[in-house]
């Protein structure tokens, strides 16, 4: 596991229900079971000679012993292994227990923390075959500063963020499969050089093989997978008429796919994929807002753009700080409205808060979530009275280090236009730095 030297096979199950004592996901030891095997035979007492009574009594003395012996080793050993096995960094804390992480999927109404481990941009998708997969913004396997700076930003010089593609897939979003790193840079980029960072990448499934979307804008990739798996040998169908696009993201529209990048620029991919068939277009939301340094602003965000259909209505996706400054409040997600992919947009609306650049998914059920992950320059703050805290300070999150999902409601309203928000008390309203006054 990063962070503890420890090399993880190409496939490993992990069990985010944790408790104290680690788990594979701390570390990949053999797991040894006692058996009590000392005394086979048995006899009745009062069918025996006292001699053989008194031998009964020394062997079964013995026997006890040993059992007792034994029972101990492997306690001290269970104990021992305990002990000297990593533990999570200071003030990091571990994931819910299944029984708390099945309960909250069946009652959707509270944030779910379903695992543990320094990620940014968590991207959670379904797939074809009844998993769901998880990738985003990781550290390389090994990096002990996953360990030593549990709460590094993964910005600037010291950041952790690593060259590869890293992805986990589960049944139930308890228990997390490694894949291992499908897509390195060094390797499987075409951009030379290929960059040393890989920020906020995708995974959208095509129908009969897997297309991944990663930036930073320079060094970005949209590449294919060569079948239904999620590996290569990938090749990249725009080559270098991809240009540089920030964030980049894919969205299906009945046969067209459309490629969206920064906040926001919307255009569609031929059906080989290897060109744009219309020239870009802005979809910002209708209005605009002023923030405290003076400045006006109509973008939805200033990254993480993706864009979701329910009913008739396209609903485009942004991210940005509650106080539309860098780094200045809580990290967000904003929404918009149009009955046309290309726009017309309606005026920006709240989706939720510390929800910013959060994935919106369905479970097998129906429900709605969102993934949430850690952004903030101190420790996550306590959820205890966020709701009327000032966060304009600094960057500030209720998020633990790791993947976390929060429950949305979404409607569609009479008339058609879509209500989406946050279910979680803790997520679903504005703070007070809140630089735009919503009317819902």
């Amino acid at each position: 596991m990063p962070g503890h030297g420890i090399s993880i096979p190409q496939r490993v199950k992990i069990r985010t229900a944790h408790t104290n004592i680690p788990t594979l996901q701390h570390f990949n030891t053999p797991t040894f079971h006692h058996s009590n095997t000392a005394m086979k035979n048995t006899c009745t007492l009062a069918s025996l000679p006292l001699v053989a009574l008194a031998a009964g009594m020394l062997c079964t003395t013995a026997a006890t012993a040993a059992t007792a012996a034994t029972a101990t080793t492997a306690t001290a050993t269970a104990t021992a292994a305990a002990t000297d096995a990593p533990k999570l960094p200071s003030g990091v804390a571990s994931a819910m227990s299944r029984a708390e992480i099945e309960a909250g999927l069946k009652s959707h109404d509270r944030a779910l923390y379903i695992k543990q481990g320094w990620i940014r941009d968590p991207y959670i998708v379904p797939g074809p075959d009844g998993y769901y997969y998880l990738t985003g913004t990781t550290p390389d396997p090994g990096d002990p500063r996953e360990h030593n700076d549990p709460f590094n930003t993964g910005l600037k010089t010291t950041s952790i963020v690593g060259s590869s593609v890293r992805v986990w897939r589960s049944k139930d979003l308890i228990d997390w499969e490694y894949l291992g790193e499908p897509f390195k840079l060094a390797r499987d980029s075409i951009r030379k050089p290929p960059g040393k960072l890989v920020w906020a990448p995708e995974l959208h499934w095509l129908g009969n093989r897997w297309a991944l979307v990663h930036c930073p804008a320079v060094k970005a990739s949209f590449a294919l997978s060569a079948g239904p798996d999620i590996k290569g040998p990938w090749t990249h169908p725009l080559g270098d008429k991809l240009g540089n696009k920030h964030d980049l993201s894919l969205f299906k529209d009945g046969n067209t796919w459309w490629m969206l990048w920064q906040n926001t620029l919307i255009a569609p991919l031929s059906k080989d994929l290897t060109r744009l068939t219309a020239k870009p277009v802005r979809i910002d939301p209708a209005g605009k807002r002023t923030n405290k340094a003076g400045v006006t602003k109509s973008a939805i965000g200033h990254e993480g753009a993706s864009m979701i259909k329910v009913g008739k209505k396209y609903i485009h996706i942004g991210t940005a700080w509650s106080t539309d400054e860098g780094r200045k409040g809580s990290y967000n997600l904003y929404y918009c409205t149009s009955d046309k992919i290309t726009g017309p947009y309606g005026p920006r609306r709240f989706l939720g808060r510390f929800l910013g650049h959060g994935t919106l998914f369905q479970t097998r059920d129906g429900k709605w979530w969102c993934t949430a992950f850690f952004n903030g320059n101190v420790p996550p703050l306590p959820r205890q009275g966020i709701e009327a805290r000032d966060l304009s300070s600094d960057a500030h999150t209720i998020n633990q280090r790791g993947t976390t999902i929060v429950p949305l409601d979404v409607k569609i309203l009479p008339g058609g236009d879509i209500r989406i928000r946050a279910i979680d008390p803790a997520y679903a309203t504005p703070g007070p730095d809140e630089v735009q006054k919503f009317e819902d």
